[in-house]
């Protein structure tokens, strides 16, 4: 865990840079909803709407006091949000993009090949854990609640929003199509249990699973995709989701050769740091709001 103030992950982040570009990239898919906040005062703004700076620093501090509490479980959420996004990166790659003109070139990852496609989807599926993981984790409740996880889904917004449309436009339409979500559960459902024990990300989310057995766990993560695949299928259908037309988008902004759909969507994937991003300030958002009701 980071030794680090919540305070100050939130105001590292960047505001320019690969991973802003890409989210710009796709905001149209839910206009208006994020906005990159790095500042802490403004945060607490934008969540609690008080402009008395005596309660905004009353409410600072309750935020860093219940952050820092151990029983909580915030940090780990944070953890998580930076564990997925460390696993499986290209060594250097955000460092070694080159800005030309107003985009990021990745010319220099030519000879990446992305994973095959099951092993790529399975990886999916697990990111998608991890979102029911941090849920679970930042609202003190059992690691398996999959109905409550699935129905916050429809309450979504700002920066949660924004990091599920990344996630279906990165991580499932661009490589799968728009019957992504049925060829995560399918990986889900075929990889065997050593395979899945030896995925770094796996390894890394194991620990926030409940199950008594690997198997246990496999399932889990598959009903978490089945109990949500209405919500995520509805969304890529009514957002209008589709391979070409988020290739274009992007490439207005990053400059990427490559017509392979598997390989874009692995290094956008790899290049950015999308969830530990949103992830930071959607817990900055839900702490400062769990300070500001304890007041």
């Amino acid at each position: 865990m980071s030794d680090k103030h919540l305070y100050q992950l939130l105001e590292e982040l960047p505001q320019s840079g690969v991973t802003v570009t890409v989210l710009n990239a796709l905001d149209y898919i839910v206009p208006g909803s994020w906005q990159n906040i790095t500042n802490f005062e403004q945060m607490i703004r934008a969540t609690t709407g008080e402009e008395d700076q005596a309660v905004i620093q009353a409410i600072g501090e309750k935020a860093v006091e219940l952050y820092s509490d151990p029983s909580r479980g915030y940090q780990r959420a944070v953890w998580v949000y930076q564990m997925v996004d460390s696993v499986d990166k290209v060594a250097g790659a955000a460092a070694l993009a080159n800005k030309l003109a107003n985009k990021w070139s990745f010319g220099f990852l030519e000879r990446f090949t992305p994973k095959a496609d099951n092993a790529q989807a399975v990886d999916a599926a697990l990111k998608f854990a991890a979102e029911l993981a941090t849920f679970c984790l930042i609202n003190g409740i059992p690691g398996d609640s999959v109905g409550d996880f699935a129905a916050s889904l429809l309450d979504n917004s700002k920066e949660d929003i924004m990091r599920i449309a990344a996630w279906l436009a990165i991580d499932c339409v661009i490589p799968f199509g728009p019957d992504a979500i049925g060829r995560m559960i399918d990986g889900v459902q075929k990889i065997q249990s050593g395979e899945l024990a030896n995925n770094s990300l796996f390894q890394g989310l194991q620990r926030f699973l409940p199950g008594g057995s690997i198997d246990d766990q496999r399932r889990l993560v598959q009903t978490n995709l089945e109990a949500s695949s209405g919500f995520l299928s509805n969304f890529i259908s009514s957002r209008g989701l589709q391979q070409q037309d988020l290739l274009q988008r992007v490439r207005h902004y990053v400059d990427i050769a490559d017509d392979k759909l598997d390989y874009v969507g692995a290094i956008l994937d790899m290049a950015t740091n999308y969830y530990e991003h949103t992830g930071i300030q959607t817990t900055t958002r839900r702490v400062i709001a769990h300070a500001y009701a304890s007041l």
